[in-house]
């Protein structure tokens, strides 16, 4: 199937609902909730393919973001371990890891290299079996409706998790996240700018393109896929407490439906991008002030 544009299937619905009492409103929410699936790739039938790709998907997910879920989790219980409330203690997202500035420079770009590697696996993996990167919505054929889509996920996800952050806090539900603590030195604002971008092609990459893309190939539901991609984005963010789990467990079931319904990852990109970028900056930026 090609990609989904939307305008023949939202008629076929308009058409067939009008003759039972069925609104054009309804039937468009009815296509949010039954999503199509766009550049299905085929389901794999034949036993030894479906255990190979069941072992390449541990395997990926193992020397990835599964690992940081796994030593997230136990972040989130050393620190219920700890005294007090989750509130008392503090996590920074880009921290200092060598004392000399230069190699700390190094460090951190370093650590961008890995995230960038992590999303260029995903994607080279789904290359060579044959799904192109076009098929999940990588090519450049509509930026302005990329960059509209993305624009407008980063201010339904942002404001509302930043709420949802502050409130969790209160509640002792989630540790005080630091976005930077780095110091203030001539290159903390574009690591921090590639650090945001890195996060956002690693995670969209692998969360949503490759491992929904896999899982289709294993027959699984539309539903399913994206309930699956959505617990492995707040698995890894446990090491904030319960209230970064159940955030970004939402933010997973967004994406990963938006991507469904209109197969553009870029969108995803942009908008986990400029949400990285505006907490980066907006917080070392406005820590003095």
């Amino acid at each position: 199937m090609g990609a989904f544009r939307g305008g023949g299937v939202r008629r076929m619905w308009t058409d067939n609902d009008s003759v039972r009492g069925v609104s054009a409103r309804e039937a468009r929410v009815r296509g949010w909730l039954v999503p199509a699936r766009p550049e299905q790739p085929a389901v794999l039938t034949d036993p030894g393919q479906r255990r190979a790709l069941v072992i390449e998907i541990v395997v990926v997910l193992a020397m990835t973001l599964g690992t940081s879920g796994l030593r997230s989790l136990l972040a989130l219980v050393d620190t219920l371990l700890a005294p007090g409330s989750l509130a008392d203690h503090s996590v920074a997202l880009n921290a200092p890891v060598r004392r000399n500035e230069l190699l700390d420079l190094f460090s951190q770009l370093t650590g961008v290299i890995q995230l960038l590697a992590w999303g260029a696996l995903g994607c080279y993996l789904l290359w060579r079996s044959g799904i192109a990167p076009r098929s999940l919505g990588l090519e450049g054929a509509s930026p302005s409706r990329d960059a509209r889509l993305g624009v407008g996920l980063a201010a339904l996800i942002g404001g509302p998790g930043l709420g949802w952050y502050f409130l969790a806090r209160a509640a002792g539900l989630n540790l005080t996240v630091l976005p930077s603590a780095l110091a203030d030195t001539w290159w903390r604002v574009p690591v921090l700018t590639a650090s945001a971008v890195a996060n956002a092609l690693a995670e969209e990459l692998l969360v949503v393109g490759y491992l929904i893309t896999r899982l289709r190939q294993l027959g699984s539901g539309e539903g399913s896929a994206v309930l699956a991609s959505a617990a492995l984005r707040g698995s890894y963010h446990l090491y904030q407490g319960f209230g970064g789990f159940a955030g970004n467990l939402v933010m997973g079931l967004v994406f990963g439906r938006v991507w469904q319904r209109t197969n553009r990852l870029w969108a995803l990109i942009t908008a986990h991008a400029l949400i990285d970028i505006i907490a980066f900056l907006g917080y070392a930026l406005l820590l003095q002030r």
